[in-house]
Parts: structure tokens; C-alpha cells; sequence
């Protein structure tokens, strides 16, 4: 790829556009805020954020969607958005990060995507799960999976000059995870659990005066991707390795490697790893409450706000972006999604 910044790469204008993506999403997904339907919230984040992505100039081929074609009706890995023009760029894409948060109305559901050249980005392939353990810049040297976690923390706790009991490392609240959180127990640090969205807990990994220290644990391989682009954007440390389910999944995994160079079950691999460009763009926009973000607050029948993070690695540029939308020009051509 050229050197020269504006051929073939994300320009400023084009990172502040994906933040309307974000934005879309969140407010369709927000109506269904506490409704009981996971299902429904997604679409409709779904269908947002595919509106407002037609709009966008750029040659976009999604590497991380809602799944295979035949199982998504929109945003499906290998499809192509944007209006075809230049910059071609790879797309990562989970319009609600919390689908279950967002349905039971609990704190820290999403809206994100990430981007980055064509063909930096790494494709999953067939492995739905990756081990993770994420943490701030000042850390990043420090992230081994194959330490045990008892001798990280002891190395974090030195790094920054605090107690071991003064740490504490999200972990999603699943049955996989009970020896993991017993290690981290044992060795004196917290743990806070979380029902769902990993992506949320990078962030707040890797975010300075965050109550949280470190990610670990086994989650989505998608939202690892989309994590990788957020960590380079901020300058926090990643380290993840794939985590076949079963061992279907990991005979399709090494039949995957043999047609794909570089696709390794064994390997650690970092957020460069995961994202091969120093130019990736990160945009999130709060759908319920969070630490990270605050969600869609609706203000009367006519507007609604939002929050959004929006972040390039290239410039080391990290933008807060509270908006303020009017719902009565939203729905002349969103329908009803957004109102």
C-alpha cells in the first residue's frame, strides 16, 4: 500500500462518518430498550446502520458482520457497502454489542464498527471464540496467556505500584470461566462479572482511571477484532489466541490454516496481529447506560441524545461526541426505526 496518507487509506472526514453509523444504530436498537426481544433490537440496529452505511463514500467489504449470507439478511461477512468509491476498506460491524442487555434493559449495550485498508484486518474463519486478556498501554507488555494469571497480576500490581487487592479484571460471568476467576481470586485481586459485552470491557480495560484493570477471559472472536481496532486507536495492549469450541470446530480450523497462511490455533496474537495497519478507525455510540458510554436519552417527543467514541489510530486522536438528534427528520426516512 502507499505511503502517501490519502491513497487508499481512511481520511478524518471519512472517520467522522462512521460515527452517524453508530448513532443510527443505537437509536433504532434504543426503542427496544427492557422489551424482551434480543432478536427484534438486533434488526433493528441492523437495519439502521445499513442505511445510513449506503451513504457512505467508500469501497466497503465487511470482514466481520452478522454472519454468513444465508444467515443474515443484511451486513453478512463478504458483503460489500458503501457507494463503491475510493478509500477500499475493510469493515467490522456489530451494530448491538449487548443484545441481551439491550432486552433486559441492562447496562453497557453498543452500537460499534471498526475499519482499516483492504485486507488488513483478520478474518476469524471458522472459530467463534478467542481466549482475551486486554489491559492498558502502560501494561501491554506484561499480556501472556501462557503466564498464569497469579504471576501477571503480581507483575501488574508492581508495574503500577499498587497492592494486588487493588485489581480487579472484568471477566464475562460464564461456567467456562470458574477455575479462571478462582485463580484470580486466589491470588487477591477482584473480579468483576459481566453477563455480556466484551467489547464494552476492553474499552474500559484500557481506559486511564478506569475502576477496572485488566480483560480476560473466552469470548467472542468478532468482538476481538473490533476490540483490536479500538486498543490501537487508544494505545491499550491486547493479546488473544482462537478457542475452538469443539473438535469439529477445531478440525475445520486447521483445514481453514492449510488454505490460509497465517491462520494459527497456537499462536498468541496482538492487536497488530488482528488489525495489520496503523491507520484503523473506531467509532461506539452508547445504547443503555455504561461506564464507557451513556446511552440514548430521549428529551420529550422531538429529540434524542446520544454519545459516541470515535477513534483513529493513525492520529492518536480520541473524540467525545455528544449529539443531539431530531426525531421528526429522522423518521421522514428511517420510518419508524428511530422515533
Amino acid at each position: 500500500m502507499s505511503t502517501t496518507p490519502q491513497l487508499g487509506r481512511p481520511d478524518r472526514n471519512l472517520a467522522l462518518e462512521l460515527v452517524r453509523t453508530t448513532e443510527a444504530a443505537a437509536l433504532a436498537a434504543a426503542r427496544l430498550i427492557g422489551m424482551g426481544d434480543k432478536i427484534a433490537a438486533d434488526q433493528a440496529a441492523v437495519d439502521a446502520m445499513r442505511i445510513v452505511l449506503d451513504t457512505v463514500q467508500m469501497d466497503g467489504l465487511v470482514v466481520i458482520g452478522e454472519g454468513e449470507k444465508d444467515e443474515a439478511p443484511m451486513l453478512y461477512n463478504g458483503e460489500q457497502i458503501g457507494d463503491g468509491s475510493e478509500p477500499s476498506v475493510d469493515i467490522a460491524v456489530d451494530p448491538l454489542e449487548g443484545t441481551t442487555l439491550t432486552a433486559k434493559g441492562m447496562p453497557s449495550a453498543l452500537s460499534v464498527i471498526a475499519m482499516s485498508p483492504r485486507g488488513t484486518m483478520f478474518d476469524p474463519g471458522p472459530c467463534v471464540y478467542m481466549s482475551k486478556l486486554a489491559g492498558g498501554g502502560d501494561i501491554a507488555d506484561l499480556l501472556d496467556l501462557d503466564r498464569p494469571m497469579a504471576d501477571t497480576l503480581a507483575l501488574v500490581a508492581d508495574r503500577r505500584d499498587v497492592d494486588i487487592r487493588d485489581l480487579t479484571v472484568v471477566v464475562l460471568d460464564r461456567p467456562r470461566h470458574e477455575d479462571g476467576i478462582k485463580a484470580i481470586r486466589d491470588a487477591g485481586a477482584r473480579v468483576r462479572l459481566i453477563a455480556d459485552g466484551d467489547v464494552s470491557a476492553a474499552l474500559l480495560a484500557a481506559s486511564p482511571r478506569s475502576p477496572v484493570d485488566l480483560l480476560w477471559g473466552v469470548g467472542g472472536t468478532p468482538e476481538g477484532v473490533i476490540s483490536a481496532a479500538a486498543l490501537k486507536s487508544m494505545g491499550g495492549g491486547l493479546v488473544t489466541r482462537l478457542y475452538p469450541r469443539d473438535d469439529a470446530e477445531r478440525q475445520a480450523a486447521l483445514d481453514y490454516a492449510k488454505a490460509n497462511p497465517g491462520y494459527d490455533l497456537d499462536k498468541q496474537m496482538t492487536q497488530d496481529d488482528l488489525v495489520k495497519s496503523d491507520d484503523c478507525v473506531f467509532s461506539a455510540t452508547g445504547v443503555t447506560d455504561g461506564d464507557v458510554l451513556q446511552g440514548v436519552r430521549y428529551q420529550g417527543r422531538r429529540s434524542a441524545t446520544t454519545e459516541s467514541l470515535v477513534m483513529r489510530s493513525r492520529s492518536g486522536t480520541t473524540r467525545r461526541i455528544l449529539a443531539t438528534h431530531n426525531r421528526d427528520k429522522l423518521r421522514s426516512y428511517s420510518g419508524e426505526r428511530y422515533g
